[in-house]
């Protein structure tokens, strides 16, 4: 007999009895399926090293043994990194966003009239805090052509929301974020 036609044959013996056995230990039906899938992936690849009929099926549940510890322990890291991002959230969220919807509203209806390479320049620069020169990395321009660019976006976008910040409901203290100063 193959050893495909033998794995075939331990495949069809033990899948119902390793299904109930990994249900029986997860939360989602669908995780008991994966730990069936990995178990039988582990058989496949060591086909060779599967023992006589008679112990196969108690191989197969060391195995499911292993691979639902994984299991677990891969859920508690997620746990514990979703908390880790639920703090990080926590703390872009301690004011309070709505007192600033209007003007933000302002800005990115501005933003969205002006060009994709104006839009982007602004962005990295004003929201992701990246110094012109950086940011002419991420778009693959020169420093010199990124400084350019910038400063003509920020024209762009003056004319669209108003450059006196006197005016009531002046908004682009909303996008003005200090860029650090650099060396030429």
């Amino acid at each position: 007999m193959s050893s495909e036609d033998r794995f075939r044959r331990v495949y069809a013996g033990n899948f119902e009895a390793l299904l109930a056995y990994a249900a029986r230990r997860v939360q989602q039906p669908e995780d008991a399926a994966d730990v069936v899938a990995e178990t039988f992936l582990v058989a496949w690849r060591r086909s060779a090293d599967l023992p006589r009929d008679d112990e196969v099926r108690l191989w197969l549940y060391g195995v499911a043994r292993r691979v639902l510890a994984n299991h677990h322990r891969s859920g508690i890291r997620r746990e514990r990194l979703g908390e880790r991002l639920r703090q990080c959230l926590a703390a872009f969220a301690t004011a309070d966003p709505g007192d600033e919807v209007p003007q933000r509203l302002a800005v990115r209806a501005a933003l969205s009239r002006l060009n994709d390479t104006d839009r982007e320049m602004l962005l990295l620069v004003a929201w992701e805090g990246l110094r012109p020169r950086e940011a002419a990395k991420v778009v693959g321009v020169s420093a010199t052509a990124a400084r350019t660019r910038l400063s003509r976006a920020r024209a762009r976008l003056r004319e669209l929301v108003g450059d006196d910040p006197d005016a009531p409901g002046h908004v682009l203290d909303v996008l003005a974020v200090p860029v650090p100063e650099e060396g030429r």
